[in-house]
């Protein structure tokens, strides 16, 4: 299957990425991670598979209790990071929707978050239930819409410099899109002929510090660091500044930053009956390693 222009937008918005997102937004993103793996049913014994791990977070979270865990990631220097932090792990570098392993080769497959950057979600959701054993769970996070003002400051203070998203980062095709909800994503995973759908929301404050926040956009991370890095520095200070004004509204007397965040957490399972089970390792059949 082609990729699609959010796709190749995506790639290139990670490439090269992987520690400036390990630094900052990477603790974000690793919050859910306890209960993305309750939800999915994982414990000792079982094979899991992580997809889109990033630096491996989900993936060492699964191995410490006991699972067997493949992990994959599309960007090559994450799927080396993840390598490194869990070395139990098989880990891989491949992209949704087409993963290199058989049908049902997994007991349990998580994606934290991983339907952010997939121009084609539900042929990605797929795919995930393509590999799971039938019986099996799947469970996914994914940012909610509207986003909560912690997650949103970035994107005021591009508004409030006055700069606008660039033509060049092309947005999910309508057709691709669905409501970034919790009736939504159910509706996304019963369209996939998952069972027992359910989704709930999840709501923290993340702590971290205005320097720790403001690295990621600096350094290019995601697409709201492709919108600051492509613009001309002066227009980059006055975005710093705009986030410097906003962020007082999160800053503790401390100095540090208590920024809400919600996500949305989801899980489905795929049909039980006659299929093909792991009954082993799963096997690799075209991923580069």
């Amino acid at each position: 299957m082609p990729q699609t222009p959010f796709d190749e937008s995506e790639r290139r918005a990670w490439t090269g990425r992987a520690a400036a997102y390990e630094a900052g937004f990477g603790r974000l993103c690793a919050y859910p991670v306890p209960r993305l793996l309750d939800a999915a049913g994982v414990v000792a014994g079982m094979w899991v598979l992580d997809v889109g791990t990033g630096t491996g977070s989900a993936a060492a979270a699964a191995g410490a209790r006991g699972a067997r865990v493949v992990a994959v990631d599309a960007e090559p220097d994450m799927a080396r990071r993840a390598a490194r932090a869990v070395p139990d792990a098989s880990v891989h570098v491949a992209a949704l929707p087409q993963l290199p392993y058989a049908d049902g080769q997994f007991d349990a497959v998580v994606g934290n978050f991983v339907l952010n950057h997939v121009g084609r979600p539900r042929a990605a959701l797929d795919e995930l239930r393509r590999v799971t054993r039938p019986g099996g769970r799947i469970a996914l996070t994914l940012w909610a819409a509207p986003a909560a003002p912690g997650q949103a400051l970035l994107g005021r203070a591009v508004q409030a410099a006055g700069v606008s998203r660039p033509p060049s980062l092309p947005a999910l095709a309508p057709e691709d899109d669905f409501p970034r909800t919790e009736d939504g994503l159910v509706g996304l995973l019963r369209g996939a002929g998952l069972t027992d759908a359910v989704c709930r929301l999840l709501s923290w404050g993340h702590r971290t510090t205005p320097q720790e926040w403001w690295s990621g956009p600096a350094a290019g991370v995601a697409t709201i660091g492709r919108i600051v890095r492509s613009q001309e520095a002066p227009v980059i200070e006055r975005i710093r500044q705009q986030f410097t004004v906003l962020a007082e509204e999160f800053t503790g007397e401390d100095g540090g930053l208590v920024l809400p965040h919600t996500a949305l957490l989801a899980s489905g399972r795929r049909v039980a009956g006659p299929g093909l089970s792991s009954g082993g390792e799963p096997r690799v059949t075209g991923a580069r390693s």
